[in-house]
């Protein structure tokens, strides 16, 4: 089988990655609403999205996309209540959510105000495997997974060397991050490498460095990111040309081959 290729797109500004990245997340939900009737995407944490979330509530790229035939989910979520000002899901409510004539009922958060951050994680996968339909064993299949990835490679909260790694069988966990002395709670490789498509957003210099070694490398615990490798399904990187600096391919970027995995929707 020959190895995927990850699709690398630069743009000049953030600007410009939110409007290119806006104009693909319209055409993913216009093909899955197409074949489908229903769009399953799942939204990205960090500061690199709002650009995103900002565009698509607004005009032309808000009447493009059927809303109401829209299921919205999360990669991750912090430990925090809903309204807190750290809250992925209050991010994405502001600034898209409450602009957009979204079904209450087709928004699933993560309930990252849970005392127990075990327990909510293993609700949030009960919560996949009922939206999807999914059997015991089985995984869900995103239309689109949007992430971010940070300056030490980490994506969604998947930190490097973190044992949340190792998963193979779990939908969603919980993770306590050194870094920030709290947990998160995240969804696991196996299900981001399920998706139909997974656009990565990657803005600023501080990424650089970064970002040249996981489109050359191989997968590495050392780069989650690196490892995000969609088994039967498409990889897009939007980056803007500060996080590009030293890029020698701007196209394209063959990626060593992985294992197949479960292609069902769900």
């Amino acid at each position: 089988m020959a190895p995927p290729v990850a699709d690398v797109v630069v743009v000049a500004t953030p600007a410009g990655l939110a409007e290119q990245a806006a104009s693909r997340f319209v055409e993913a939900a216009t093909k899955a609403l197409a074949d489908f009737g229903t769009f399953r995407v799942a939204l990205s944490s960090g500061t690199t999205p709002q650009g995103l979330y900002a565009r698509l509530a607004a005009e032309p790229f808000r009447s493009r996309v059927d809303w109401e035939r829209v299921q919205v989910f999360w990669g991750d979520e912090r430990c925090v209540p809903p309204d807190h000002a750290d809250s992925n899901y209050r991010l994405a409510h502001e600034l898209l959510l409450s602009r957009v004539p979204v079904r209450p009922e087709n928004v699933y958060r993560m309930r990252g105000e849970a005392i127990d951050p075990d327990l909510a994680a293993a609700e949030y996968a009960g919560e996949l495997q009922t939206a999807f339909g999914l059997k015991r064993g089985e995984r869900p299949r995103f239309d689109l997974i949007l992430l971010g990835m940070g300056a030490d490679g980490h994506t969604a909260s998947l930190f490097p060397h973190s044992p949340a790694l190792r998963e193979v069988t779990r939908l969603a966990v919980a993770v306590y991050v050194e870094a920030v002395k709290g947990y998160r709670i995240t969804l696991t490789l196996p299900v981001l490498n399920s998706a139909a498509s997974v656009f990565f957003l990657v803005s600023g210099g501080d990424k650089a460095e970064r970002l040249r070694a996981v489109l050359g490398g191989k997968p590495s615990h050392a780069a989650p990111a690196s490892m995000v490798r969609p088994e039967r399904g498409t990889l897009h990187w939007i980056v803007d040309r500060a996080a590009a600096t030293g890029l020698a391919d701007t196209k394209s970027s063959p990626l060593p081959p992985r294992g197949e995995g479960n292609p069902g929707r769900g």
